[in-house]
């Protein structure tokens, strides 16, 4: 028996990552909060089996090798909107959760950075043979109001106060 295993009380922090390092892989993903001037946010919905199911995301993916996570935001920003001229502005939320990707169960350790577009409702033309290829069922703007209305399930949850917190100037 290890150390690990007789002890006695809550498990720390690191233990806790521990145990879901050892029961899942990790996969880095980093995301854009891309905001228009009206504070949409851009979502892609992804039609995937469960356990995932159906869901809409903010624009994002895996951190590839020798990559950090502002890099990856914005490599994945512009394969999925073929734009290369969005600014990554802070990092604004970090979550850790399991979810299937390429055929297994991981643990995605995420991170979601604040951007925005000077264009209302930009559209995304020319990389419809990636959404296919990434499984991007469509992509739409959303406001607050819409995103507080659904019944569709959106990634990460509470995300419409997530903007409101991050989007609103210091006060």
């Amino acid at each position: 028996m290890s150390a690990r295993s007789r002890r006695v009380g809550p498990a720390t922090r690191l233990d806790r990552l521990a145990a879901v390092a050892e029961s899942h892989p990790v996969r880095r993903a980093a995301r854009v909060l891309l905001l228009d001037p009206d504070d949409r946010v851009l979502l892609m919905r992804y039609d995937d089996p469960l356990p995932n199911g159906p869901h809409w995301t903010t624009p994002g993916g895996g951190v590839e090798d020798g990559e950090d996570y502002p890099q990856a935001a914005l490599r994945e920003l512009a394969e999925e909107t073929g734009w290369d001229d969005i600014e990554l502005g802070d990092e604004v939320h970090e979550r850790a959760f399991d979810m299937e990707h390429s055929g297994r169960i991981v643990n995605q350790r995420e991170r979601l950075f604040l951007a925005r577009t000077a264009e209302r409702r930009r559209a995304i033309t020319g990389v419809e043979a990636m959404h296919a290829a990434d499984g991007i069922a469509a992509w739409r703007w959303w406001s607050l109001d819409e995103l507080d209305a659904t019944g569709e399930v959106i990634w990460p949850e509470g995300l419409a106060a997530l903007i409101r917190q991050s989007a609103s100037p210091p006060g």
